[in-house]
């Protein structure tokens, strides 16, 4: 996800987004003919994490559509390769194509740009024009729920999290986990270690093996490996997974997972474009979790019942409007981040550089 942001701040990346921002079409976009569907992955589509959590939701779409979907795994962050793979697709038939990185988003403006019959879309890119979209869905959400399963399992309310670098999209999730903890035990606290990578299982283990050496009972995770939940419950303690349904590799440790269920929101959005007239979002889709992008996968034995119900209902509120970031909201070092009445806008939570109270960060 979001894959080679190391060059780029979360806050240029926020402004390319918006730079990138192109005017739809008067009647929008239609497809010259039938729908012919095809994806490129960033990475194998078994890799447990991001690239399974799409390869999954193809299958549910195909399902849902009536339609075969062509793939392609390992299309990395180069031009030279993905506008390549993208071309033979379109040169076989294909007229709706689906990235699943962020550094696609300059070759998919550009492939936009020679194939206007095609329409393009894009998973955490930052391009968009009258043929393409890009699209990431609001984890902070269900990272929040994540971090009320932690701090009722939590018997110390020290928590730890894995985290792969301190750009917007991380920090959103970091701070969601420990409000949602907090929500709980007003007194927990989250203890940061960035692994500087998405996917790197050495790192990941390190950090984890840290934290929980610092005292954390519970490793929550915004990396793309099941490592950190297979390292708490080699060590007897409990985890919360993201990307995926991570039970599948601890299931004694994992107490919920922050999961991709891109399924929702992909079926809706390929069925305006194959109806005709579509018109992309100008800055991109930042999809709430009630139109589809995330949700939960859950519960642990250790959460008890009964704060199972009030994560559901949180859960349930979160599905009609309520905002995670609102304000009075202030900052570890107590400066007001979002006033009374307010809620933090689309453009700070992509360039957040700031912890709430009990977030303590290390490299």
């Amino acid at each position: 996800m979001l894959r080679k942001l190391l060059s780029i701040s979360a806050a240029t990346a926020a402004a390319g987004m918006a730079a990138t921002a192109t005017p739809a079409l008067a009647d929008g976009f239609t497809l010259p003919g039938k729908p012919s569907i095809a994806m490129l992955y960033y990475g194998p589509k078994n890799d447990g994490g991001w690239t399974q959590a799409f390869d999954e939701a193809r299958v549910k779409i195909e399902k849902a559509l009536g339609v075969k979907i062509n793939f392609v795994e390992n299309i990395t962050e180069d031009a030279s390769v993905i506008k390549p793979a993208a071309e033979r697709f379109i040169s076989r038939g294909a007229n709706i194509v689906i990235g699943t990185a962020f550094g696609h988003s300059d070759a998919f403006k550009d492939l936009a740009a020679k194939h206007p019959k095609v329409a393009f879309l894009n998973a955490s890119g930052t391009t968009n024009g009258p043929n393409l979209e890009s699209f990431y869905g609001r984890t902070y959400e269900s990272q929040y729920l994540c971090g009320m399963a932690a701090g009722a399992a939590s018997k110390n309310g020290k928590l730890g999290f894995v985290a792969a670098n301190p750009f917007g999209v991380v920090n959103w999730t970091v701070n969601a986990f420990a409000l949602g903890a907090q929500k709980i035990n007003p007194n927990a606290t989250v203890n940061v270690i960035y692994t500087g990578t998405w996917n790197d299982p050495v790192k990941e283990r390190a950090a984890a093996s840290a934290l929980i050496d610092q005292g954390a009972d519970v490793i929550g995770q915004h990396v793309d490996s099941p490592t950190p939940q297979i390292v708490a419950q080699e060590r007897g303690v409990y985890g919360t997974g993201h990307h995926r349904d991570l039970r599948q590799f601890a299931p004694k440790a994992t107490l919920c997972s922050s999961v991709w269920v891109w399924d929702k929101f992909l079926v809706t959005e390929l069925k305006k474009i194959i109806a005709g007239g579509w018109k992309p979002a100008p800055y991109g889709a930042f999809i709430p979790m009630s139109e589809g992008g995330t949700d939960i996968a859950g519960f642990g034995a250790a959460v008890p019942a009964d704060k199972v119900k009030l994560i559901q209902a949180e859960r349930e509120a979160l599905l009609k409007g309520k905002q995670i970031y609102a304000g009075p909201l202030a900052d570890r070092d107590g400066k007001e981040r979002v006033a009374a009445g307010q809620v933090l806008s689309d453009a700070d939570l992509w360039k957040m550089d700031w912890f709430v109270k009990g977030v303590v960060t290390q490299k």
